[in-house]
């Protein structure tokens, strides 16, 4: 049988097993899940992360897994179980991607998507841990996703596994904290708010990983030297054109891309994409602000100068007012 037919029948039959998953999950709940489980005796645990591997294929809501697997098995075994169950489902979600759509995306891409898609794949685990431990996409569809990038499959397992593991042990632990309270037994109340700590520190994750991975900022003496030094870099001052041109002026050789227009013009800075971008604005947030957009674009070398043009005119260096 013809490659590309084999694959469309695949794709076929992937699309048709999720519609009936989606159409059927009010069936799929934790007192059905517990009554497999438990019906499978010794196997249970097998059996329990073989269903979250399907589950997390087929779009099925991971979150009701996690409670029930809290609540069958306790925190310690439960936290294993719900992790390999899922770390198994993501598995299996990228290898079907990548084996159905990764050879078509990579010829079809192009233009913006495809500097999106080299930014991820330049990151590699990093992306893929960033990720685990701050949810910005759902996570079923994340898998297919990073199955159609050229990121490493091992890379992808074992970041997968271990970045996943706060938030698993979390939500473990509050279905575990769940099935004490209904049951009345000793410690309850205790349970209950380990469990909501635990939940408090998962939320507090996004903001902790956003500042481990931004770069500190380029102090101007810094840029300063840089400059004096000829190095290759893009210059990028974020200011309005009025503000470039106006009587505070700009440094020599800077590119002025204002902020508001920089998702329109960023196609201005893809031919330099390889050399270091440098932000400065007035001060330092709208630089900030421009630095996020580059990044999610797939921009890696981005710094922030600190202070800006105001830090920059303190120290009575040359502007230039054109």
């Amino acid at each position: 049988m013809n490659k590309t037919l084999l694959r469309a029948l695949l794709g076929v039959a992937l699309v048709a097993a999720i519609g009936t998953a989606i159409a059927l999950r009010d069936h799929f709940d934790a007192a059905a899940l517990q009554a497999w489980v438990e019906g499978a005796g010794a196997a249970g645990p097998l059996l329990f992360m073989a269903l979250y591997a399907l589950a997390t294929v087929l779009f099925l809501p991971g979150s009701v897994i996690t409670l029930a697997g809290g609540a069958l098995f306790g925190p310690v075994w439960g936290t294993l179980y719900n992790l390999t169950g899922a770390t198994l489902g993501a598995a299996l979600a990228f290898l079907i991607a990548r084996h159905l759509g990764a050879d078509w995306v990579a010829k079809k891409t192009g233009g913006r998507m495809k500097q999106l898609v080299d930014g991820v794949e330049q990151e590699g685990w990093r992306f893929v841990a960033f990720v685990r431990l701050v949810p910005l996409f759902p996570f079923n569809l994340l898998n297919y996703a990073l199955g159609l990038t050229r990121i490493r499959f091992w890379h992808y397992v074992l970041a997968s596994y271990l970045f996943m593991l706060p938030g698993a042990f979390a939500y473990t632990w509050l279905g575990f904290a769940g099935r004490e309270a209904l049951a009345g037994g000793e410690g309850m109340i205790r349970n209950i708010l380990i469990a909501l700590a635990l939940l408090a520190s998962v939320a507090f994750l996004p903001r902790l990983v956003k500042r481990m991975r931004a770069k500190p900022m380029l102090g101007v003496d810094e840029l300063k030297r840089r400059l004096d030094a000829g190095e290759d870099f893009v210059l990028l001052d974020v200011r309005s054109a009025a503000d470039f041109a106006g009587e505070k002026g700009h440094i020599a050789g800077a590119l002025n891309i204002p902020l508001e227009e920089l998702a329109a013009r960023q196609n201005e800075l893809d031919a330099r994409r390889d050399q270091p971008v440098l932000l400065v604005c007035t001060t330092d947030r709208r630089s900030a602000k421009a630095a996020e957009q580059l990044a999610a674009a797939g921009f890696a070398e981005l710094r922030v100068v600190q202070g800006g043009m105001t830090a920059w005119r303190e120290r009575g260096w040359p502007v230039v007012n054109a």
